[in-house]
């Protein structure tokens, strides 16, 4: 396998064709459902492409640490956004079971898993990526105390 830096450059592009034909390809279809899943499969191409350019991003230069004041209010918007995808989710789970429509079903049934999915994932990066990135300010001057040269004495 080649360096995932440059697999991932390569999948990016991959991602970004795949936008472009989708976008063309849906210019002139009349049937509302078919155009806007078409849309919505852009979408996720999309999506798949910032996902890739994150993680390159991560891979190939420093992360930077999310100090302890920015963490609350990511920590809060990422709450938020749980919340409203619970919420979602059921709602979603209540249509599924009271409609037999294959036409709900298909579109409901994708959504339904998508909001799933979204849950899971906020809180996969609630605990790993932001509690795990977070730089506490007595983590902070523990380390500046422990590497700095002049430990606070004149330079």
């Amino acid at each position: 396998m080649t360096d995932l830096p440059e697999f991932l450059e390569e999948q990016i592009e991959i991602e970004k064709k795949i936008v472009e034909i989708s976008r063309k390809s849906v210019e002139k279809i009349d049937n509302v459902l078919v155009r806007e899943l078409i849309r919505g499969i852009t979408m996720d191409s999309e999506k798949h492409a910032m996902l890739l350019r994150a993680l390159h991003g991560v891979l190939t230069g420093p992360a930077p640490f999310i100090e302890e004041g920015a963490y609350d209010k990511i920590a809060d918007t990422i709450q938020e956004h749980i919340n409203l995808e619970r919420e979602a989710i059921e709602t979603y789970k209540k249509i599924l079971e009271e409609n037999d429509d294959k036409r709900i079903q298909t579109v409901i049934g994708e959504i339904y898993k998508d909001e799933v999915r979204h849950h899971n994932f906020l809180v996969r990066l609630q605990k790993a990526i932001i509690q795990e990135e977070t730089l506490t300010e007595e983590e902070l001057e523990d380390w500046l105390y422990k590497y700095a040269p002049f430990h606070g004495a004149p330079g």
